[in-house]
């Protein structure tokens, strides 16, 4: 975890609620798809967890969705605002059990951290499926920015307003794969974690007090006992999850 000042280059609005925002800094820190980063904003206490949706040496980009007053404020900010992030944080995917066909499933504001894995595992040379689930077309971010990699997309909405109608697992009921990584709310990790027919990775959303383990708020029980999201996830093998009834 390392401590950092980050400019603002861009902040842009992707959908009515969603934004993009590209910031400059010491990327170091940051070592694998999945990790997030904790940003301070003036006049509120906590911290506000964002994920990682891509980075390299220089340039951090995060997508996010405006949710509360945090979101609201960093969708107002403008190039050369500067914030105190923390970097490094969470423990990303390992793409060494991806096997040759992986599918990343995203949902909502669980899309972002798929796009750096996505990337990732195309250099690899992987064939990768991408299903990303939504609302509405309204709803609708990063399809092309998918596309580009060379990733096989498809969108599923709930109403059926754009792709194929109902959630990500209809897609995934329909696809050969050889292991799956996700990030959603629970009621999709849950669905998926259902339907899916092999071993997998998924990442939690999950409120979190301080976002580096010293509060305990956001611990989950596992099958090898309670875990931090923030620390020893928000990744977690499909097989260690314990579902509350």
């Amino acid at each position: 975890m390392k401590q950092n000042v980050f400019e603002i280059l861009s902040n842009t609005a992707l959908t009515d609620s969603v934004y993009k925002m590209i910031l400059t800094g010491d990327t170091s820190d940051i070592t694998n798809c999945g990790q997030f980063v904790n940003i301070q904003l003036e006049g509120m206490f906590l911290r506000r967890p964002i994920s990682v949706c891509d980075y390299d040496e220089k340039t951090l980009t995060l997508v996010y969705k405006v949710v509360g007053k945090g979101t609201e404020a960093m969708s107002k900010m403008e190039s050369g605002t500067k914030l105190d992030i923390l970097t490094g944080l969470g423990n990303g995917y390992d793409l060494s059990s991806a096997g040759d066909k992986p599918v990343l499933l995203g949902g909502g504001v669980g899309v972002p951290p798929m796009y750096n894995l996505a990337k990732k595992l195309s250099a690899m040379g992987k064939e990768v499926n991408v299903i990303l689930g939504f609302n509405t077309a309204a709803e609708i971010f990063y399809e092309e920015e998918f596309k580009a990699l060379g990733c096989s997309v498809t969108v599923t909405t709930v109403d059926g307003s754009y792709g194929l109608k109902g959630f990500v697992t209809n897609a995934l009921e329909k696809l050969d794969y050889t292991y799956f990584y996700t990030c959603g709310p629970e009621p999709m990790l849950k669905a998926v974690h259902k339907a899916s027919k092999t071993s997998g990775q998924m990442s939690f959303e999950e409120r979190m007090g301080c976002g580096f383990g010293a509060c305990m708020g956001c611990s989950c029980k596992t099958l090898t006992g309670y875990k931090r999201i923030c620390k020893e996830g928000p990744v977690m093998k499909k097989e260690e999850i314990l579902w509350e009834a």
